[in-house]
């Protein structure tokens, strides 16, 4: 099979038919061998209906359907654990993703040997330059900087395409499909491209994506990527040399307060109880704090050499 295209949907029964037959078209323009995977990801509208209608017409349709809404990235997940094409497409079910884009998209991944490309959104028909487009720019090369990857504007376009090898050996989990570049790069895929892509408004419903509570979620999974990167096979490193350096400081303040008290002592002079200076519980607290980092740090090796697949979702039925 030449292609799978990968559509997570969420409340999107009135663009699902339209867009289905505008990649039929394309498709049967292009003579590619494909499936469609639409997930369904805990819709309340008539989204799996229809879903069903088209693939009780159409034998490349399948769909995916989750008993709740779980989001985008499990939904990615399910789709490319399904998916069987030489390339794997995604791209949102809004209709603002031209499917037009998929003939160039799969060249450049057959013929150009890139690993991944992803879309990029030069030209967005819509979005507030306050809440969307000003936080998205700052999001995004915040992104580059953390990521290393520096030829990509726009890591959250949802038009992507993939070597399925590239989807079989990465997990998306959480919020983190809007990091996949980064992901694949981490699995050894590094070779990533970009391909300028048109931008169509929204035709039916509302995003599901608004506000500033994304981009702040947004930020705190690149951290946490960062640090599972840096340090999610060896928390000892960063835990336990943290903790030893806390450990270490606040011994030697301990030292150093009892050296004085000693020296007071030999010299004759007064001097206070070690217990009544702040600096002696400041050191003591220093010393738990350390030896508490050490052992989150033990106990995070444990958990990340027995740790158990994180991606499991209920499922109520399967195209």
């Amino acid at each position: 099979m030449d292609i799978s295209v990968i559509i997570p949907l969420y409340n999107e029964d009135e663009s699902l038919a339209e867009l289905h037959a505008w990649i039929k078209r394309v498709m049967d323009e292009h003579k590619f061998t494909y499936e469609v995977i639409f997930v369904n990801d805990g819709s309340t509208d008539n989204s799996w209906k229809v879903i069903e209608e088209l693939a009780g017409k159409f034998p490349e349709v399948h769909g995916i359907k989750f008993r709740r809404n779980y989001g985008k990235s499990p939904a990615l997940y399910c789709g490319f654990d399904m998916a069987q094409g030489d390339v794997v497409i995604t791209m949102d079910a809004d209709l603002q993703d031209s499917p037009d884009e998929i003939p160039e998209l799969y060249r450049m991944i057959m013929e150009d040997d890139y690993d991944l490309v992803s879309g990029f959104k030069m030209n967005r028909k819509q979005g507030d330059p306050l809440s969307k487009t000003i936080p998205t720019k700052l999001f995004n090369a915040t992104a580059r900087a953390v990521s290393g990857i520096k030829n990509l504007h726009d890591f959250n376009c949802g038009l992507k395409a993939y070597k399925n090898e590239v989807v079989k050996n990465i997990e998306v989990y959480g919020e983190m499909h809007r990091y996949i570049p980064y992901l694949a790069k981490n699995a050894g895929f590094d070779k990533i491209g970009e391909k300028p892509v048109h931008h169509q408004k929204r035709q039916h419903g509302v995003s599901k994506f608004m506000g500033w509570n994304r981009f702040v979620n947004g930020y705190l999974d690149l951290l946490s990527l960062w640090f599972i990167d840096s340090f999610g096979l060896k928390p000892m490193h960063i835990f336990g040399f943290i903790g030893t350096l806390v450990f270490m400081i606040g011994f030697i303040a301990v030292v150093c307060v009892g050296g004085i008290k000693l020296w007071h002592l030999n010299t004759g002079t007064p001097a206070p109880l070690v217990t009544d200076t702040p600096y002696f519980y400041i050191a003591l607290t220093m010393m738990i704090i350390g030896t508490q980092l050490f052992i989150t740090g033990f106990l995070g090796d444990m958990i990340s050499r027995n740790s158990q697949e994180r991606n499991k979702y209920q499922i109520s039925k399967t195209i």
